[in-house]
């Protein structure tokens, strides 16, 4: 296990002339869960190929446990790295594979096997385990490279680059649970790259939202959920995402394009650049009143009904609450408490 330390990392690839991952400093606690969510192209597997040590970074240091290990290779890091596609010996036994790596370190076979039927256990393969892996598919061969990851309990990190791209749709939520619980019981540093929020938000204790290279939150689940720190991770956590309207601040107030009036809950300086004002679908709510709005569809999800407005002119998503009709005039109600402020696509702090 290992805490984890970047210090003014960052990196570019020859003749690019720009950062694939733009200069950070970081902290991963040892025994963490954490995980790196972004769209593709943002930099998540370049930073996990950095921790692992397959690539070098051009700029900073990668620390474990304050020991300097930017130049060393992947076999000194002591770290195991799960790909998004399986790998695995498909002349070996499910047993036999999830053994190599504990064999190549010389532990008893006694004390091998028991980890190994352990995992199996908490993989679902417990069934399998004297079967070929070439007489398997693919959800249960990525089963079995997820196990070799996790067989180990003396790694300094678990590094999974999207591991459940290749599982069945109705397997992953079983997967990701199985993942956290042995999270639990073998509290190893974990990293987890996925451009799912789902994937990420039901498996990470922190997570960190990537974009454009750069890293641009670090929090809980709930904290990039109630208190996005910028509009692109308001944007790309939520479904729908948080609804932004741009609009001039003064003091305790804000005022939208078309001239309607929103008290804010905290009172700002004067600001500068692009302002928007930001509140999830979530605590904005159609009512009988408040501002007035243009109705454009209501979505049924099931377990709720999105009503999707228009707002000044811009596009807008509410809540429609249980049990309401649409009113023939329909207005909209904003919690005050879940309202932000963001100036050119940062949380701007204002006073309670």
């Amino acid at each position: 296990m290992a805490r984890i330390a970047f210090e003014r990392l960052a990196h570019g690839y020859p003749g690019s002339g720009q950062y694939a991952l733009k200069p950070m400093d970081m902290v991963w606690e040892d025994a963490g869960a954490y995980a790196l969510l972004g769209p593709s192209g943002c930099g998540k597997t370049t930073l996990l190929n950095i921790v692992s040590g397959l690539l070098r970074p051009s700029e900073g240091r990668v620390l474990f446990d304050g020991a300097d290990v930017t130049a060393l290779p992947p076999e000194r890091r002591n770290v195991a790295q799960v790909f998004q596609f399986p790998v695995v010996y498909d002349t070996m036994t499910v047993r036999e594979n999830l053994a190599f790596p504990l064999r190549n370190r010389g532990i008893a076979a006694r004390a091998a096997n028991a980890r190994v039927e352990h995992v199996a256990g908490l993989l679902g393969l417990a069934r399998d385990l004297d079967r070929r892996a070439r007489n398997l598919g693919a959800d249960e061969k990525q089963k079995i490279s997820l196990g070799r990851g996790l067989v180990r309990d003396d790694v300094a990190a678990i590094l999974f680059d999207e591991p459940l791209t290749v599982i069945d749709p109705h397997l992953k939520w079983e997967l990701r649970s199985r993942l956290k619980e042995l999270h639990r019981q073998v509290p190893v540093t974990m990293i987890y790259v996925t451009h799912d929020q789902t994937e990420a938000l039901t498996f990470a204790d922190r997570v960190v939202v990537m974009s454009e290279g750069e890293v641009v939150q670090v929090g809980t689940p709930e904290a990039l959920f109630d208190r996005p720190a910028h509009t692109f991770v308001g944007h790309f956590i939520g479904s729908p995402g948080m609804n932004l309207l741009p609009c001039a601040v003064a003091g305790r107030e804000a005022v939208l394009e078309g001239g309607h009036r929103i008290a804010l809950p905290r009172a700002y300086p004067a600001l500068t650049g692009r302002i928007e004002l930001g509140i999830r679908p979530e605590f904005a709510t159609l009512a009988r009143d408040g501002l007035p709005v243009a109705l454009q569809r209501i979505e049924d999800l099931g377990r709720r009904r999105i009503a999707r407005l228009e707002l000044g002119g811009r596009p807008f998503a509410a809540t429609l609450p249980e049990g309401m009709g649409v009113p023939p005039e329909p207005r909209l109600a904003l919690d005050p408490a879940r309202l932000h402020i963001y100036a050119d696509g940062r949380l701007a702090e204002g006073e309670a």
